[in-house]
């Protein structure tokens, strides 16, 4: 009797730690599901409108950034998804878009679209979350918003206004006998206006007198009258903030006019795209404008022609810029380092991760990278580059060195100024 008691209180024990053990299972299976989940970085990007070619170019260089780190384990040994919706390049689609994303979608972490136009729209909902922001290509947003967790991987520099122009001015006076006069001119968008506004700062404090100071309207398609005023003006240094469209007819219109000048070029967006280079050919010729990677050997960063490489593959038949030298390496490193401050963090927690990132050098495919407290780069990498020697008609001249020779800075300087602009 003693022996079959004894026998039901151990098949009861056992049955008792069965149970208690599926119990277990079942309340922790939500929670490993859940870890297991792939973690959502979401985003608005120009895929149609007038940005539609760099948006498209950046979001291939995006994706190539996942698929390296999906196979490397993701982020906190999560896979990672990509939420994102075409913005149409027009700034009043991005709330929309950024409010979508965090309040249905749910994504873990954001990124920006591409341009300050496109930015600037978003700060006021990406604050109120308080999230880590990190921006591509915009330029003096954190001016008017202040945001302690955003974070710019344009390499404008601290005090990106005028640290972005500073170098066209450096050269410029740095020749002898030293420029008296300039003509500033700016497209009417945001990203224009300010690059203009730098310059019109760094023109004062170097006395120069500026004897233009006009905007075209935005996407205007006759800019010829707009060079013929200049060259009434007799400026001896021309600033221009402009995007592709107009950088095109701007170009074209200074040689049809013979516009002469000691320097030409600044602030003018497209000249760095391969179809445009190719399009505009030996109109180039010794125009002085920003970049930010070109194939000079002082600009040879740790992975970035690994990058190149896969980009340029990926890139074939769509209709984007097929070199990918301007903004793709960026789009790839922005992301770089969000996700290196996570896996260091080891947690989402966005107070700690802007903590990191500020605290940090990050060694990304476009070289070291640092931020000042206004989350721009701790010190300004705005190339000046020069173009020499173009031929017409020839993309693949664009892929190699002593096409875009680098000015300025000095620390990867590449070569010498060819003064006066001819």
């Amino acid at each position: 009797m003693f022996m079959k008691f004894a026998m039901r209180r151990r098949m009861l024990a056992l049955c008792g730690m069965v149970a208690a053990a599926l119990f277990l299972t079942q309340a922790m299976a939500p929670t490993t599901a859940r870890a297991a989940e792939p973690i959502k970085i979401g985003f608005s990007m120009a895929l149609t409108g007038a940005l539609a070619g760099a948006g498209k170019a950046a979001l291939i260089a995006m994706e190539i950034w996942r698929e390296d780190t999906n196979k490397q384990g993701g982020l906190l040994g999560r896979q990672i998804e990509f939420v994102y919706y075409d913005d149409s390049t027009s700034a009043s689609k991005v709330p929309g878009i950024y409010t979508k994303l965090l309040n249905i979608d749910k994504v873990d972490l954001v990124v920006s679209s591409y341009g300050t136009n496109e930015i600037s729209p978003a700060m006021p909902i990406i604050m109120r979350k308080g999230l880590v922001f990190m921006s591509l290509f915009g330029l003096a947003v954190n001016d008017r918003f202040k945001y302690d967790r955003y974070f710019q991987i344009m390499p404008a520099g601290p005090v990106p206004k005028e640290d972005w122009s500073r170098g066209f001015f450096d050269l410029a006076m740095a020749q002898n006998p030293k420029p008296k006069s300039i003509a500033l001119l700016a497209e009417d968008a945001e990203f224009a206006r300010n690059a203009v506004a730098g310059a019109r700062i760094n023109a004062k404090k170097v006395g120069l007198n500026i004897v233009y100071d006009k905007t075209f309207p935005f996407g205007s398609k006759n800019v010829t009258p707009v060079i013929r005023a200049i060259k009434a003006s007799g400026a001896e240094l021309i600033y221009i903030g402009s995007y592709p469209h107009g950088s095109v007819g701007l170009v074209k219109a200074a040689n049809e006019l013979g516009l002469k000048a000691k320097m030409f070029g600044g602030g003018m967006v497209g000249l760095q795209f391969a179809a445009i280079q190719k399009n505009l050919g030996p109109m180039l010729n010794n125009i002085v404008n920003y970049d930010f990677w070109v194939p000079e050997p002082t600009l040879k960063f740790e992975g970035v022609e690994a990058f190149l490489k896969k980009y340029q593959a990926a890139a074939k038949g769509k209709k984007v810029d097929p070199l990918g030298h301007y903004l793709p390496p960026y789009a790839y490193a922005y992301l770089q380092i969000l996700g290196q401050a996570v896996n260091t963090i080891g947690s989402l927690d966005q107070k700690a991760i802007a903590a990191h990132i500020h605290a940090t050098t990050f060694n990304t495919v476009v070289g070291p990278v640092s931020f000042a407290e206004n989350g721009e780069w701790a010190k300004t990498r705005t190339l000046q580059v020069q173009f020499r020697d173009i031929e017409p008609n020839n993309m693949d001249q664009f892929n190699h060195a002593g096409k875009r020779i680098v000015l300025y800075p000095k620390s990867v300087k590449s070569g010498e100024i060819v003064y006066p602009y001819k």
